[in-house]
This record gives C-alpha cells, structure tokens and sequence, in this order.
C-alpha cells in the first residue's frame, strides 16, 4: 500500500512538472496558461487553502484540490504539447523541481495580502 501511494505521489508530481512547462509553451491557448499557472502556483506553494496541521481536513486540498486541478488543467492543453512536456518532465524531475525567488515572493505577497483582507473584514464584522 505504501509503494501505490508512493507511486500516486510521484505521478502527480510528474503531472505538474508537465503543466509547469506546457505553461510556457506558445502552443496552449492563454486561458488554459491562465488556469495551469494557478494550479502549478498552488501546487508549489508552501501556503495551503486549507492547513495541513488541521487533522485530516489540512491534507484534503493536496489529495482532492490538486488533483482535480491537474486534471482539467491536462485536458485543455493540447496532446502535441502534452507529448514534449513529458519528454522535459522527466529531465527536470532528475533534477529537482524549478527555483524561482520572483514567482515565490509573489506567491506570498499574495497570500500575505488575503490573509490582511480576511482580518480588516473579520474586525470590522465583530465591531
């Protein structure tokens, strides 16, 4: 059971392996560009929708959210594209996935900003 689950886990990370370079691909359309950013930002995000130290409600976004992310995100790319992104997908998971410092700082000025938003809107809803 644990080598399934191994196995569960490194395909969905081969699959956004594969979102993150068909999102750079000029082939796929830019509405599913739009939709694969957020789902490959989401992926690689160290902030969840959904703590993961929330007893069994903390890990449902990374089995359930994701998953289905990835799915769609996979069916509005084109197969052509799909095919050359595995090829690269393999290569980068050899070694390790992508750093990028700007994208990860924005990521988190984001959640930085929502997090501010839902505490101005909680205080001003006990007041």
């Amino acid at each position: 059971m644990f080598n399934k689950i191994k196995n569960w886990a490194r395909s969905l990370k081969r699959q956004i392996f594969i979102l993150y370079l068909a999102c750079k691909d000029v082939r796929v359309p830019w509405y599913a560009k739009v939709y694969t950013a957020c789902v490959v930002a989401y992926a690689f995000s160290p902030i969840d929708l959904i703590p993961d130290f929330i007893p069994i409600l903390g890990y449902l976004d990374d089995v359930i959210l994701v998953p289905i992310g990835i799915m769609i995100a996979l069916k509005m790319i084109p197969k052509s594209v799909l095919t050359d992104c595995e090829v690269k997908a393999e290569e980068m998971m050899k070694n390790g996935k992508p750093k990028n410092w700007i994208v990860g700082t924005i990521i988190v000025m984001i959640w930085g900003l929502i997090i501010i938003w839902a505490i101005i809107n909680i205080y001003r809803l006990m007041n």
